[in-house]
């Protein structure tokens, strides 16, 4: 495939004065050790709920390299993946901290809408706790360390897709849980207002989703690009969230591959989340959710949500 990349500057790879300072800071070198501890916590926690354990995050900064990725995630203009998988990602590795780069932007990718992301955590053993890392708050942190081992090959291996849908919401609720049986009553509420959060812009990213897909199938691009934005503010969730990511991007080229990346991560939240009020405890719905079947397209997806539904309701009766 020919993609007509314009322009791509990916300007500053250079330190920040402020990243070297923080790294010097004993505050900060308590701050990651702290982190790792609770990383280990964490760890050992998820056995509980049936998610095995990875090497992702399992070491600091400070004991090896540091490796991020530029993540982009491209969409063929005037479509997103409502229905099928997203057209283009592409991952770019690099020996830095995320926080010590200056990325601009992507300027134009012909016939694609281009979203990007930079990060540091990632279902890789190579995906250490940075100084950034220990300094995100407590719930962030335990719901990435969830997240991430969740993505092992021993918990799911599925499309990419169907996974992120998948261990996503998975990742909100076991970090729920590890506050709760913690005894963390401050830091539960924390995790259950996350959750709520995330639950509310699960249900508007997908009506928006649909909506979107209405409006891009029956008029040119631009129009419906504009169109899209101007209904935004009926979702101030979701659009939160959108503006706030894609900030320091040009927002009207990003649309339809962020609408499509988005999905990805958040189109079954609100379902599953459901789904485990209805489950007997968290981990039956982590072991049911383990039987998907590999390759499942959406609509398998979708029946296979419905047969656990089915079957939590049948339980309680």
């Amino acid at each position: 495939m020919t993609l007509g990349i314009a322009a791509v500057l990916l300007g500053g790879l250079t330190l920040a004065s402020c990243a070297s300072g923080l790294h010097s800071s004993g505050e900060a070198e308590l701050r990651l050790r702290e982190t790792a501890k609770l990383i280990d916590q964490v760890k050992i926690f998820g056995r509980t709920l049936n998610i095995e354990p990875t090497e992702a995050l399992a070491r600091t900064a400070g004991n090896g390299r540091t490796l991020s990725m530029l993540w982009l995630w491209m969409q063929r203009v005037g479509t997103i993946a409502l229905h099928a998988p997203l057209d283009v990602r592409l991952a770019i590795g690099f020996y830095n901290e995320r926080e010590s780069l200056n990325l601009e932007q992507v300027y134009q990718v012909d016939g694609y809408s281009v979203y990007y992301r930079e990060g540091n955590e990632f279902a890789d053993s190579r995906s250490v706790a940075t100084f950034g890392f220990a300094a995100e708050p407590t719930v962030r942190r335990v719901m990435v360390v969830l997240h991430e081992d969740l993505h092992g090959d021993g918990n799911f291996a599925l499309p990419w897709e169907t996974e992120e849908a998948i261990v996503t919401p998975l990742g909100s609720l076991a970090a729920v849980e590890f506050f709760r049986h913690k005894g963390d009553a401050a830091t539960l509420e924390h995790a259950l207002n996350s959750l709520a959060e995330e639950r509310q812009l699960s249900r508007e990213l997908n009506e928006l989703a649909q909506i979107a897909d209405r409006l891009l199938k029956s008029a040119a691009p631009e129009e419906a690009n504009t169109a899209i934005f101007a209904l935004m503010s009926k979702f101030p969730t979701y659009e939160h969230q959108f503006r706030r990511q894609t900030r320091r991007q040009h927002a009207p080229t990003t649309l339809e591959a962020k609408l499509s990346h988005d999905l990805a991560y958040y189109r079954y939240f609100d379902r599953i989340a459901a789904l485990s009020e209805m489950a007997p405890d968290l981990k039956t719905l982590i072991e049911d959710l383990k039987r998907v079947p590999n390759n499942a397209s959406h609509a398998v997806v979708d029946e296979f949500l419905t047969s656990l539904e089915i079957k939590y309701r049948a339980a309680a009766m």
